[in-house]
């Protein structure tokens, strides 16, 4: 008989004891099902299965930490990670090379869909499981944004054209921001509404969404220049990574467009520094940029815990995330004095730091978790 060893952060660690029948036939699609039905149940985003010399570690992304959750004995990791290859429909025998994939969510009872990415790493083949929650999209009210924030982010989406930029380090919620743009678009109604996604994580009604394939030379900018063509009214780019896009997304706001999209800086300032860069005309830029949003996500105190060990949030403490915003609308003179003195002159409404005080005053979360966030 063969043991399974299970280190789980609720509860003491185990072995669990598998009959030779279990282990041939039966073992690694109960386990692979186990997985995912527990990092659903947690709230987890990713599942993490990394060999480490003769066992293969597993760890739940919850709230945007890695939390170690078990230990796979080497066989068993073996068979396990071949299940999740072939569901995937990946090679089962290629492990020095990554691969891309998708398990179909009934193929394992799964509630969301299910991405596969397989990476050759110094101590052996690391799989990761994304969980693409199918829930329905949150309006803006429902992101425990301040009010300023949302009266702000509604009145940019009943304008007719100008640029929205979402910034913030990967995980900060961007894309949900959007996917709530894009809720509040759909129910304002009359206007023609592309998406220019990677991947696309949700479906929205009534938006006509696409997305991009790098491997066959369909990149954002590539998107961009063809769908202008097919005339959208609001233009949603996921993320600027390059100077032409960046040129895109700035000529079209100007030229009548709504174009909301991301890219990645540390600040508002950062977005004007960073975009300025990437644009040959800054008096472009300055123009077309009507409305910037940074962002972080804390995570949020667990309440069902009371002074003991709490399976909801996995014995962390946390369970679920607040954000964390600093915004800056442009304004007429504004947009003067950035462009005789450039973005330095920018200072964003409320502060990341004061949104943490804001939460703290509130007991929603605490000094280690502000200081895990903002440094």
């Amino acid at each position: 008989m063969e043991w399974l060893e299970v280190t789980c952060a609720v509860a003491p660690k185990r072995l669990i004891a598998m009959t030779p029948t279990e282990q041939l036939d039966n073992s690694a699609p109960k386990l692979v099902e186990q997985l995912i039905r527990q990092a659903e149940h947690s709230g987890a985003s990713d599942v993490h299965l990394q060999m480490i010399g003769k066992a293969a570690e597993v760890a739940f992304r919850l709230d945007g930490v890695m939390i170690p959750t078990s230990t796979l004995a080497e066989d068993v990791a073996e068979r396990v990670f071949g299940r999740i290859k072939f569901l995937a429909r990946l090679k089962t025998y290629q492990d020095s090379l990554p691969q891309d994939g998708r398990i179909d969510k009934a193929a394992v009872g799964a509630q969301n869909d299910i991405r596969v990415a397989t990476y050759p790493t110094v101590t052996g083949e690391k799989i990761v499981v994304r969980l693409f929650a199918s829930s329905v999209t949150k309006s803006l009210r429902e992101l425990d944004y301040p009010a300023e924030v949302c009266n702000e982010l509604e009145s940019f989406l009943r304008r007719n054209s100008g640029l929205l930029l979402l910034t913030g380090p990967a995980g900060s919620g961007k894309t949900t921001t959007i996917y709530s743009c894009l809720r509040f678009l759909a129910e304002l109604g009359g206007r023609h509404v592309v998406t220019i996604e990677d991947p696309v994580e949700q479906i929205i009604p009534g938006i006509m969404q696409t997305e991009i394939n790098e491997a066959r030379a369909l990149t954002f900018a590539k998107a961009a220049r063809h769908l202008l063509r097919q005339d959208p009214q609001t233009l949603v780019i996921g993320e600027i990574r390059d100077e032409e896009t960046a040129n895109i997304a700035v000529h079209a706001a100007l030229t009548g467009h709504m174009v909301i999209a991301t890219l990645h800086a540390g600040s508002c300032q950062g977005v004007f520094e960073r975009l300025l860069l990437m644009c040959e005309d800054s008096y472009a830029v300055v123009s077309a940029v009507q409305l910037v949003l940074n962002q972080r996500l804390i995570r949020r105190r667990c309440q069902h815990c009371s002074g003991v060990p709490c399976s909801v949030c996995l014995s962390t403490g946390y369970h679920g995330r607040i954000p964390l915003v600093e915004w800056f609308r442009v304004e007429t003179t504004m947009r003067a004095k950035i462009r005789n003195h450039g973005p330095g002159v920018i200072e964003p409404q409320g502060s990341l730091a004061q949104a943490a005080r804001e939460l703290l005053d509130r007991q929603l979360s605490d000094e280690s978790e502000v200081k895990r966030v903002l440094g």
